[in-house]
């Protein structure tokens, strides 16, 4: 990212400062930065709107846990199937001689083989713009991305290369705790797609080809090359500093990534997508590339869009938009969820719910923790309502809380 202020400063969780630290029996994790893709350039009427993401890196051997997504603006979420559910498959290509150039990689006839199925993705959220990049998956507009690219979006967007206009889209679900989305564009028949091969083939050492929409900025996507430089990573992602999610079996490469190549695809050197780009580590708070990146392996994110096409009931998988309550929380020694800021419109505000309170009851679920409370939410849809109960100064609260809902 290149500016300062957050996207959607809602979806964070906080520490509890009077809750002591927990002894480390192992050196503390490498802190750095890893970026929800920034906005197209705003009309001059309009500021320019960037969100970043702090990451822990941790060794691969460390179990990915429970860490719980963000609660917040985007909480609440539809549980409902896809409106047309897809019965076959996205095939998994089997690995292809690379082309013989040599010795050398050339970059830009791998991406020749990919680009045309390459997509922009511009989102509007309730607090400003953002920009990332999709991978077309089948000829009727279905795309891979990632979840952290069109969380909490109000409108998507989408530009296809060779194509005039931008079309609109849909999720059709997303999993967040795997940062995977599959979304859906409108009116389109006909498209170029991306040939997926088996990431389990990948090895160090490997040349590999990135590609992206670099810094949001639209136009022939960017295309990087580099190496694999590591295999089976975990990296523990969380927004401004605040616990999100784990996320583990990430590759590790070295080729250049900027803001806005998340959704992006790692490529082999026979035009095949290995992984979608993720994550980048930088040095310092305005860096603006990365190359050290980590792309979800498309073992992991095709098995993950397969499950989404069956439509069947899942935990891990949220259906169609995504609503919200608009609380951003944190756990306490009291226990429950505490509130730390209310989203002014919310249903949370509307509700009554201050900053302070603690969430213990949403429905018929007992709210332990920040993360059983976006558990208990993801249960429910957008204009659901919903019974809730909290404490706070003036003493214990119920009442009925209608969920709101966004990408209408």
């Amino acid at each position: 990212m290149s500016h300062d202020a957050e996207v959607n400063p809602m979806s964070q969780q906080y520490p509890d400062p009077a809750e002591p630290l927990a002894p480390r029996a192992e050196p503390p994790p490498i802190q750095a930065t890893y970026w929800v893709p920034p906005p197209p350039p705003p009309p001059s009427s309009q500021p320019h709107i960037g969100r970043w993401i702090v990451v822990a890196f941790l060794v691969a051997a460390i179990a990915a846990g429970g860490s719980g997504i963000g609660v917040g603006w985007g909480l609440a979420s539809v549980f409902r199937h896809p409106s047309a559910v897809v019965t076959s498959p996205i095939a998994i290509a089997s690995p292809t001689t690379p082309p013989n150039n040599g010795g050398s990689l050339d970059a830009n006839a791998i991406a020749a083989l990919v680009t045309p199925a390459i997509v922009d993705i511009n989102t509007i959220t309730t607090s400003g713009q953002a920009s990332g990049t999709g991978q077309i998956l089948t000829q009727d507009g279905e795309v891979l991305t990632n979840n952290h690219v069109v969380d909490g979006s109000t409108s998507i967007s989408v530009v296809i290369a060779g194509r005039t206009g931008n079309f609109h889209a849909h999720v059709i679900g997303v999993a967040p705790a795997s940062d995977v989305a599959l979304i859906q564009i409108e009116g389109v028949t006909g498209l170029p797609t991306v040939t997926i091969a088996a990431s389990s083939n990948v090895k160090v050492g490997d040349a590999i080809v990135a590609i992206g929409n670099a810094l949001g900025l639209g136009g022939a996507p960017s295309v990087t090359s580099g190496n694999v430089t590591a295999l089976d990573q975990t990296i523990t992602a969380s927004e401004g500093g605040a616990n999100s999610e784990q996320l583990s079996g990430m590759i590790q490469s070295d080729a250049a990534i900027q803001p806005g190549d998340s959704g992006g695809a790692i490529v082999n050197s026979s035009g095949q997508v290995v992984g979608m780009i993720t994550a980048g580590d930088v040095q310092g708070f305005r860096s603006q590339t990365s190359t050290t990146n980590y792309s979800i392996p498309t073992d992991t994110a095709i098995s993950v869009v397969n499950r989404i096409q069956s439509g069947q009931a899942a935990s891990d998988i949220v259906y169609g938009q995504v609503g919200f309550m608009g609380v951003s929380v944190r756990d306490t020694n009291a226990g429950g969820a505490q509130v730390v800021t209310v989203q002014p419109g919310s249903p949370a505000e509307s509700a009554g719910i201050s900053p302070g309170a603690i969430i213990s009851k949403v429905g018929g679920t007992t709210i332990t923790s920040s993360a059983s409370l976006g558990t208990a939410i993801r249960s429910h849809k957008a204009g659901d309502a919903v019974s809730i109960s909290w404490t706070d100064q003036t003493g214990s609260h119920k009442t009925t809380m209608t969920l709101a809902g966004v990408n209408p």
